[in-house]
């Protein structure tokens, strides 16, 4: 026995004599040893690292972290510090993704060195920054062409594919490592070119990959009664409660993870409301609660009694007041003697994964249900700081993921923030009181005041009262010299292409006096579109005014404005429709 584990003819040997539960126990006992027995410094010269060492364990981790795939020592033995650094660090992750990330790119860079650095890159002091350079272009090249990475595969030993977010992130961790050697003196030390240091790219354009949410019918799909039975006798036969936490998940919007470690007195009514109580804050602190449905909380309850039943049946009692406490709505059924084991992620994703491929509906995963939840909420007004709260977001910005699908109040007082038009006596004139002291609550007042009062016209809004309300317009629809014309946040880019075109124009006029005078006639116009950039600009508006990019303002109402039918015509529509229904139903009585 290796001191930091089995080696692997004696796990052979072992699971042959002694079976499976003795390997397992023997791995349990090496690992509760082997931080008494193996220093740091040794696990550093073996090419691995434990976590308990600094006092950590991740969330469904082993303590150890195999760095051995990283082939050169210098590199390795940077990453092992890093490592360390951060596991010492009051601010270390819970998981290990980061450390995940960190590993790919030390391991994607080793297995290029060792191709296509002299000596297999194993020498520092040989590196020189056109290996850097060759290494970024591998990267590149096999995220164009969807290859596969050197040294990295994937689940079942598949080629793991080189996309934009993996060459991101290696990019970023590599040049982070070995900027942090060249701060702390160790890349002097190794022999390591500065210049190699500094040749790593920067990661460029931040890359960020989020979920969408169900579209209707994979929505349908999922809630149907038939295929939620399907979940539930063919991909949990044994009734470990795989049904219940998803639809827990679909109806509350919390996490897999906060779900499956629901403890089994989650449930209570406080005031009559049924509510959930969680651990939204993943550290243990089961201390928020939620709303939830009368059916979704019977179907709790109903899981409670499962679940003390089954406590009953293995200890042969019900449990005491202490371990009652202690119990998970969702026990596991294996490794767990004391019962306070819950079911792991990777089962649920195993089962659920297998649901989704039966269903043949393509691919989706647990987690786009709270996207699902949180774009429903946006759409149906409710505001970025109330989704936070309910879905537990450590700040507005991750909350702000959900905004693509729906209309955000951003937008709304982005439309409605109005100056006059070039008709008007005063072009550019804000029509906003104080615009630089404006606060986010009083534009959103004035957004919806004027909201009321308004109809689209092109390049703008009418704010002609008698129009408004349905009536003919005096001026013939002349709308850019009429002074009821206005101008809002979103014809901004409208205008602009508007201004240029104007500009080319008068630089192509034949003489000085045409030009002068093109210049003068749109003037007014000019000015308009200088106040409404002033104004955006004075709210903090101008870049989110800049990136819609409209063709024309007019085509955030095509579906309300552009599709109209006569009353007249709706009623003698109708009126044949009841005809035609009646005769119908007389041949029918007379059949």
């Amino acid at each position: 026995m290796a001191a930091d584990g089995l080696a692997p003819e004696k796990e052979q040997g072992l699971l042959s004599t002694a079976g499976r539960d003795a390997a397992y126990l023997a791995r349990v006992l090496v690992g509760l040893l082997t931080p008494l027995y193996v220093t740091p410094e040794q696990t550093r010269e073996q090419g691995y690292l434990n976590t308990e060492h600094f006092g950590r364990r991740l969330n469904n981790r082993s303590p150890r972290m195999d760095l051995t795939s990283i082939s050169q020592r210098w590199l390795r033995d940077l990453a092992w510090d890093h490592f360390a650094a951060i596991l010492r660090s009051p601010s270390c992750p819970r998981s290990g993704h980061t450390f995940d990330g960190t590993r790919r790119a030390c391991t994607e860079l080793s297995a290029f060195l060792e191709v296509r650095a002299p000596g297999g890159g194993h020498d520092p002091r040989l590196l020189r920054p056109q290996h850097v350079h060759d290494f970024a272009a591998d990267q590149r090249l096999r995220e164009l062409d969807g290859l596969p990475s050197l040294g990295m595969k994937g689940l079942h030993g598949k080629p793991s594919i080189v996309t934009a977010y993996t060459r991101q992130m290696v990019f970023t961790r590599t040049r982070r490592i070995l900027l942090e050697a060249l701060e702390s003196g160790e890349a002097e030390r190794l022999g390591l070119d500065r210049a190699f240091v500094t040749a790593m790219p920067s990661p460029g354009r931040i890359i960020t990959r989020t979920r969408s949410p169900f579209s209707d019918e994979v929505a349908q799909a999922l809630a149907a009664e038939a295929n939620l039975q399907t979940l539930a006798t063919c991909h949990d036969p044994a009734d470990r409660g795989l049904r219940d936490a998803w639809e827990t998940i679909v109806v509350t919007g919390r996490r897999c993870s906060e779900v499956i470690k629901l403890r089994l007195d989650c449930l209570g009514r406080y005031g009559g409301l049924p509510m959930l109580w969680h651990d939204q804050t993943k550290v243990g602190n089961y201390d928020a609660a939620i709303r939830i449905p009368e059916q979704l909380h019977q179907r709790l309850e109903a899981r409670q009694r499962k679940t003390l039943a089954l406590f009953a049946t293995r200890h042969n009692r019900p449990p005491t007041p202490e371990e009652r406490a202690h119990l998970p709505l969702f026990p596991s059924n294996q490794r767990n003697s004391d019962s306070r084991r819950p079911l792991s992620y990777q089962w649920f994703h195993r089962g659920f994964k297998a649901w989704i491929n039966d269903l043949d509906i393509g691919r989706w995963v647990p987690h786009q249900a709270r996207h699902s939840l949180a774009t429903s909420l946006l759409r149906a007004g409710a505001s970025l700081t109330h989704i936070r709260r309910y879905l537990g977001q450590v700040s507005e910005r991750m909350a702000e993921h959900y905004v693509h699908l729906a209309q955000s109040d951003l937008e709304d007082v982005l439309q409605h923030v109005w100056v006059a038009g070039p008709g008007a006596a005063n072009p550019g004139e804000i029509l906003t009181d104080d615009l630089a002291p404006l606060t986010r609550e009083r534009a959103m007042a004035i957004a919806i005041d004027l909201g009321r009062r308004s109809t689209p016209a092109e390049g703008g809004f009418c704010t002609f009262q008698p129009v408004v309300d349905g009536g003919d317009c005096p001026w013939n629809l002349n709308c850019h010299s009429c002074d009821k014309f206005v101008l809002s946040g979103a014809d901004l880019l409208y205008w602009r292409r508007k201004r240029e075109q104007w500009r080319l124009l008068a630089e192509g006029a034949p003489d000085d006096a045409t030009a002068d005078y093109l210049h003068a006639y749109f003037e007014p116009t000019g000015r308009a579109i200088d106040g409404l950039e002033k104004a955006l600009a004075g709210l903090g508006l101008l870049d989110e005014a800049m990136a819609l990019d409209l063709r024309k303002p007019q085509d955030y109402f095509h579906r309300v404005w552009s599709t109209a039918f006569r009353a007249a015509d709706l009623a003698e529509a109708g009126h044949d429709e009841q005809d035609q229904d009646e005769t119908t139903t007389d041949e029918q009585e007379c059949a």
